[in-house]
């Protein structure tokens, strides 16, 4: 199941600035939630297909557990962002709550989650992170969220416990047991590109598995490669490509994101 409604969707990202209760927050909530909307209105601007919240601001990041703050300030940013803007929206919670993730996304009727760890385990900054994909899809079915699960093959910003090839079973697994509804493919880090082969070895993985299931490519996506990425991938996820100055933590551009959604073959 693709979470969004059109052909190779683009979802751009709005970075949050730090929230309450993080080292860099700096005690003004509503500039963070100003620059949110401003972000947003502009990616709708420019034409992306969907958007996806996250917490970037965060960081030192809790491995897989949020405190409740967290949960309460992304709520009320991304219920102000979905009364601004009608694109579907997605929700990530850094670096690894599903549970806070899914709680958002039903509470605003958002689209869709991205979970970096939806099964398996990964050694991060964060120590060892393991997917929790029973209690995720158990939730979700609790909770009556028409929420779409979009699971990282092999996440950036971390390394596997082991080696092991990315075949059609290493794809199959986040989906078929995991039942998650997508799966992104990222480079080793945040702006980082994707590795072709890789993104290549997934694509081919998914087929040969015969998974109905989207494959997106989640970091590393430019003006000059969106569109031999899409000749690939099902969609893409695209943050520092489309902000000002191509910087992470700047503003987004409208301008930048009308040029990649050109380039990409959109309006």
């Amino acid at each position: 199941m693709n979470p969004i409604d059109a052909e190779n969707p683009i979802v751009g990202m709005v970075h949050l600035r730090p929230l309450p209760g993080a080292p860099k927050f700096d005690g003004d909530f509503d500039a963070v939630r100003d620059a949110a909307l401003r972000d947003a209105r502009r990616l709708e601007s420019g034409g992306v297909d969907a958007l996806m919240i996250e917490n970037f601001g965060d960081a030192p990041f809790y491995p897989d557990d949020v405190p409740k703050h967290v949960v309460a300030s992304m709520t009320r940013v991304a219920s102000e962002i979905r009364d601004e803007v009608s694109l579907p929206m997605g929700v990530n919670v850094l670096r690894n709550d599903a549970e806070a993730a899914l709680s958002v996304a039903s509470a605003v009727d958002a689209d869709f989650v991205r979970v970096n760890v939806h099964s398996g385990a990964r050694v991060t900054d964060q120590g060892i992170v393991e997917g929790e994909a029973h209690e995720t899809i158990r939730l979700r079915e609790r909770l009556g969220a028409d929420v779409a699960v979009l699971a990282d093959l092999d996440v950036k910003h971390s390394a596997p416990l082991a080696d092991r090839p990315l075949d059609a079973e290493a794809v199959a697994e986040p989906v078929q047991r995991g039942l998650a509804d997508g799966v992104v493919v990222s480079g080793v880090g945040t702006g980082h590109a994707v590795d072709a082969s890789q993104l290549e070895a997934a694509v081919a993985a998914r087929d040969e598995a015969g998974i109905d299931a989207p494959v997106f490519v989640g970091s590393g996506t430019t003006t000059e490669n969106v569109a031999d990425l899409l000749d690939t991938a099902d969609g893409v996820v695209v943050g520092t490509a489309l902000k000002e100055g191509g910087e992470t933590t700047n503003p987004v551009s409208e301008e930048r994101v009308e040029a990649l959604v050109a380039a990409a073959g959109g309006e």
